[in-house]
């Protein structure tokens, strides 16, 4: 059975689904010097308890390549693999997505990173005793992107959802 067609993605929408994906870059270049012995702002203490010498690396690691890898599943929304992920993809590889499944699963998402990254709109509110003053700013400043991951994320999902389920936009805008 052939594909539906769907309209392409508009170009604020793949724009947007681009600067999603990059929200947590700055983040994670952060995290990687840590890993590699930058104190990233922590004094010397702060940095000792972030235990950067045991699991807390690997983890870290981890921690930067999954939310790098999340933010580029927003690309999926706006590109054909996205629709019908390549073969060698485990569990879907080679379907066409549901795009109700689709749909919803992004909105949790949506859900999930407001739950995590909104409080970064208050770090500076919030002292943070194991940071120099610049520091903190610093680290203030690189999780910033990573609050607008969440509302970029449900423009790009909105759009998508117009486009695969006909829901027809507003004033004729897609």
């Amino acid at each position: 059975m052939p594909d539906p067609v769907v309209p392409p993605a508009p170009r604020w929408a793949i724009l947007a689904a681009h600067a999603a994906a990059l929200t947590p870059l700055p983040s994670a270049i952060w995290r990687f010097g840590l890993v590699f012995g930058n104190h990233g702002g922590y004094t010397e203490q702060g940095y000792a308890n972030m235990h950067m010498t045991g699991w807390g690396a690997p983890w870290v690691i981890f921690l930067s390549l999954s939310t790098e890898l999340a933010a580029l599943l927003t690309l999926g929304l706006v590109r054909p693999w996205g629709e019908r992920p390549p073969r060698w993809v485990p569990f879907v590889g080679g379907r066409r997505m549901d795009p109700v499944v689709v749909t919803r699963v992004a909105y949790i998402g949506v859900a999930v990173l407001v739950l995590l990254w909104a409080q970064f709109l208050f770090w500076w509110l919030v002292p943070h005793d194991d940071m120099t003053e610049s520091g903190a700013d610093l680290l203030g400043v690189l999780y910033l992107p990573l609050v607008l991951w969440a509302p970029l994320l449900a423009i790009v999902t909105r759009s998508y959802h117009r486009r695969h389920l006909g829901e027809p936009a507003p004033d004729g805008a897609a």
